[in-house]
């Protein structure tokens, strides 16, 4: 009987196993790359959007410092939704429409993404914008004509390299107003320190633009200025918040003046003042406050691009991916390729080397294994036994029709008479050869399954009977005597009553050929009969037992040796082989007798032992 696989080492849980942790590595590292990509993505996607509403914003934001309305602004909106795929749409405070680079008559966002005012913004949407939140594009009056820009720069010019003789290396950079000033490699206005050759103050002397801007100016803070103390700081370094913040100036009724010096809150308070007046004064001309919405564009559709780091990092984590399937597959397919390889190189070997295969594991391979060499097993010993039969077979048919041949040449030479008992002689030996013919061809049906069978009920005391009747002479001329017993049915004690052979009520019945099973009980009884010494007994019995009809052959012979039992039921085996073909049979009763009980539905067993005799047992089925 096979034994069971453990489930660990079952082909199917395996195989299962291997999958699963294949799907669990495949969907952790997809599930890892695609929180890892897509964080990292939409991380870049909402800096590159951030990015890009500051641009809007500040380019918008400069057109309307230096511009008086958003009459001429379309062209830069639709610039700018060009360039970013975004739909820009810019609107009074009260929703009227500015300008659109939608062309389609499409509702604007529910909010605003940011107000558009020059005037009011900070230093994260608008690089370099002052402290006081007005973009420092917006200049308004303090704009320089050709003349006074190109008069200062001379001035820059000069003072620049005033400051490089003495070793301060400096760039002139050009304001939006127009005004150059110096700056050192840090962003410094005039390089920091001012060399005292170059302190001639003549580059920060307001020009005549600046000094009207600065006198109106003065005008619209001037009352404030005065409510805080009467003194404020220098207008123009107000204006100019990029100029160096050391150079603290005060400006009175048109005349500076330093080294007054002032409380931090009447510097606050002043300060507050001049931003004021500077929105004022630049109020006219700048652009009004707008409000601006950002979308999408016309033709833009929600869309997610993969940066290369990303794609580079899924096909390298999908090649991986790829590459432990693989290989996991590949170690597995080989381990389970390898005995299936050894089994198919074997099967086509050459049948009469009747090769094995080495048994490795002890799952569905190895068992197929131990049963394929099982197989070669017995395919070995059916050749062996196939070998001995016909040389047993051919045996059995020389040994009488040599004699029947020799005694039929002498007897046609003349040598011998054809006396009775000569013709007695030969009859004999047809008679073992047609024996040994019939039992052949018994087998042949047997084995084919053509054996017929005649069923009828038949009491197990009659059958009995009939079976030692046919072999009384034979037992009597061997000084062996027969008995038979038939058991009833169990009584209220539990015991068997035994009957003689006349029989009783409650001898059992059986379904059965009774000529095929006065054979195999007679072949039983002639073989006892061989193996009893004189004075021996051999007894017949039957009983009924739960659904089956039982039949005992025993003998007091010499038995058979434990180790030549299995091999009882073999054609033409025997335990003597001295014993001649005529006083021994011819070795096929025996398989004969299985043959017929296993036609019946039943089986036959032995039990023997040295010295003490032999039981055969025959088990049938009951006609009950």
């Amino acid at each position: 009987m096979t034994r069971p696989i453990p489930l660990r080492k079952r082909l199917l849980v395996r195989l299962l196993i291997t999958s699963v942790l294949i799907a669990i590595c495949s969907v952790a590292a997809t599930a890892w790359l695609a929180v890892e990509t897509t964080t990292r993505a939409i991380q870049e996607e909402q800096g590159q959007v951030l990015t890009e509403d500051m641009d809007i914003l500040r380019q918008l934001s400069g057109y309307a410092a230096t511009h008086r309305d958003w009459s001429g602004v379309g062209k830069t909106v639709r610039a700018l939704s060009d360039r970013t795929g975004r739909r820009i749409a810019l609107t009074a405070p009260d929703r009227t429409p500015i300008a659109d680079s939608e062309t389609r008559n499409t509702a604007l966002p529910p909010r605003a993404a940011a107000a558009v005012d020059p005037l009011h913004t900070d230093t994260f949407t608008e690089p370099g914008a002052q402290r006081t939140g007005i973009d420092p594009r917006a200049v308004g009056p303090f704009r320089l004509p050709r003349a006074e820009r190109e008069r200062v720069r001379l001035l820059a010019e000069k003072r620049r390299a005033c400051f490089s003789n003495n070793g301060v290396q400096t760039r002139i950079t050009q304001m939006p107003s127009g005004r150059s000033v110096l700056t050192d490699e840090e962003g410094t206005v005039d390089g920091g320190q001012v060399p005292t050759p170059c302190a001639d103050g003549v580059l920060n002397t307001p020009t005549a633009t600046e000094e009207k801007a600065l006198a109106q100016l003065n005008t619209y803070g001037g009352d404030c200025l005065k409510r805080v103390g009467g003194k404020f700081p220098s207008l123009f370094a107000a204006t100019v918040d990029f100029t160096d913040r050391s150079m603290l100036t005060r400006y009175v009724g048109g005349k500076a003046e330093t080294g007054i010096d002032t409380t931090r809150d009447q510097d606050k308070k002043a300060q507050e003042c001049v931003d004021r007046a500077r929105r004022q004064q630049l109020e006219p001309y700048v652009a009004p406050v707008a409000e601006l919405f950002l979308g999408r564009g016309d033709s833009a559709v929600p869309h997610f691009d993969m940066s290369a780091a990303n794609k580079a990092k899924v096909t390298g984590v999908a090649g991986l991916v790829l590459a432990l399937t693989v290989a996991v597959t590949v170690l597995v397919a080989t381990r389970l390729v390898r005995p299936l390889r050894a089994l198919t190189h074997a099967a086509q070997q050459p049948p009469e080397l009747h090769v094995r295969v080495p048994v490795t594991t002890q799952d569905e391979t190895g068992i197929l294994a131990v049963a394929f060499n099982d197989l070669a097993d017995r395919r070995e010993r059916m050749e062996a036994q196939r070998k001995a039969m016909v040389a047993d077979i051919a045996h059995e048919l020389r040994t009488p029709l040599t004699n029947i041949r020799g005694w039929l040449e002498v007897t046609r030479d003349g040598v011998v008479d054809p006396d009775p008992e000569l013709l007695a002689s030969l009859h004999d030996e047809a008679v073992v050869l047609q024996r040994v013919i019939d039992d052949l061809q018994d087998l042949a049906a047997a084995d084919a399954g053509t054996l017929r069978l005649h069923r009828e009920p038949v009491r197990a005391d009659e059958l009995l009977e009939q079976v030692v009747a046919a072999h009384r002479v034979a037992a009597e001329a061997a000084g062996v005597r027969l008995h038979t017993a038939v058991a009833a049915s169990k009584g209220a004690d539990g015991s068997h009553g035994l009957h003689g052979s006349d029989g009783s009520d409650g001898t059992p019945w059986l379904d059965t050929d009774p000529v095929r099973m006065r054979q195999a009980l007679g072949n039983l009884v002639s073989n006892a009969i061989r193996h009893t010494p004189a004075d021996g007994t051999i007894t017949l019995s039957s009983r009924r037992h739960d659904d089956e009809v039982v039949f005992e052959v025993a003998d007091t012979g010499s038995g058979i040796a434990p180790e030549d039992l299995p091999s009882v039921f073999e054609r033409f085996w025997r335990a003597e082989k001295s014993r001649s073909r005529r006083t021994g049979g011819s070795g096929l009763g025996l398989s004969i007798v299985r043959q017929l009980v296993t036609a019946h539905g039943g089986t036959v067993t032995v039990t023997s032992e040295l010295g003490s005799g032999s039981v055969f047992t025959l088990r049938l089925p009951d006609a009950r």
